[in-house]
């Protein structure tokens, strides 16, 4: 091998080692600042001491002999990744109201007994009427499983609902939440760092539903979905299970891998299996897309028009201390 071939595999080696540190250091810098509790001046601190070893690092990467910038390198991450492998999720928290509860289920036969459904009375984002409240359902007369997405900027995200139906007008809504701390604010990038916990909570419409495009001004969509009955209620069953699950052993929310799209899909992957990974589970203002190449929309509506019949949120408002608010949003859905 030439000496000029050997010296374009060493520069080549050494940017990509480069590269590798400049993206380890980056990520541990986040984590760093997310996860230490420190005053201000002791966290630039902390980050400070972090940037510069890891600029001494990949100098040495840069000088003979390299393997002295690797160990370093090494020593630094093998550090931290076991420094974050210590952070374990918790329920015992001081947590926001909205979230100060976890929902968790009984099942029995056809029978199911949910604990703490949430039915707040919003007044505005700040002022409201908590309610938490023991709810019984019957899987028998379970008919009919709804999707939501509520969007409050970008078409491309949008928070999902599960909304589940019965013969006696019950609605149930599920949705994955994040269980935000006292005095903590939701951010996309703090939830890839073991920001927040995870929680499945069960609420009456007129809460979860209705405070998104009432109460925040987002734009909301119901999608009725054609489910068969076996995997309605398996689907149920499900949401049960993984609450209960979160109950007993607390998990992270993440932005990416732990969210209110993937949880759910999980969920019809473990039921149904073969499932199609695709880039709107993660672009959620996309979903109703996704399902409608799986055939799960009603069926003899283009996809615009499924869209426009179920923007609900102006009925949402007008129906806002209505006792049929559940079915004045419905009006004109297609499939219902």
């Amino acid at each position: 091998m030439s000496i000029n071939t050997r010296s374009i595999l060493s520069v080549s080696l050494n940017l990509l080692l480069s590269l590798l540190l400049l993206i380890a250091a980056a990520w541990g810098g986040f984590a760093l600042y997310y996860q230490l509790a420190l005053s201000t001046p002791w966290l630039i601190g902390g980050l400070l001491l972090w940037v510069g070893l890891s600029v001494f690092a990949l100098i040495r990467l840069w000088r003979a002999p390299r393997l002295h910038g690797v160990l370093i390198y090494l020593i630094l991450h093998t550090t931290l990744l076991l420094w974050w492998n210590s952070l374990t999720p918790s329920n015992n928290h001081q947590w926001q109201d909205d979230v100060a509860q976890m929902t968790s289920g009984h099942v029995e036969g056809d029978q199911v007994t949910l604990f703490n459904v949430r039915n707040f009375d919003w007044h505005s984002e700040t002022e409201y009427t908590p309610r938490w409240e023991t709810r019984t359902y019957d899987l028998s007369k379970l008919r009919s499983v709804d999707m939501l997405t509520s969007h409050w900027g970008m078409d491309a995200i949008a928070h999902v609902l599960v909304s589940f139906g019965f013969d006696d007008h019950q609605f149930v809504t599920f949705s994955v939440e994040i269980r935000k701390k006292k005095g903590q604010e939701f951010s996309e990038i703090a939830g890839f760092f073991k920001q927040y916990e995870l929680s499945i909570l069960a609420t009456d419409e007129r809460d979860a539903v209705a405070v998104r495009p009432n109460v925040r001004g987002e734009d909301t969509f119901l999608y009725r979905i054609d489910m068969p009955e076996a995997i309605r209620r398996q689907l149920f069953l499900s949401y049960i299970e993984q609450a209960n699950q979160l109950l007993e052993q607390p998990r992270f929310y993440n932005t990416v891998t732990a969210n209110c799209t993937t949880l759910v899909f999980a969920m019809m992957q473990h039921i149904s299996g073969g499932l199609p990974l695709d880039s709107r589970l993660l672009l959620t203002g996309y979903l109703p897309s996704y399902i409608e190449e799986l055939d799960g929309l009603t069926d003899g509506f283009s996809l615009s028009q499924l869209r426009s019949a179920g923007r609900i949120t102006e009925r949402s408002k007008s129906a806002e201390h209505s006792p049929a608010y559940s079915k004045i949003i419905r009006q004109g859905v297609p499939g219902w």
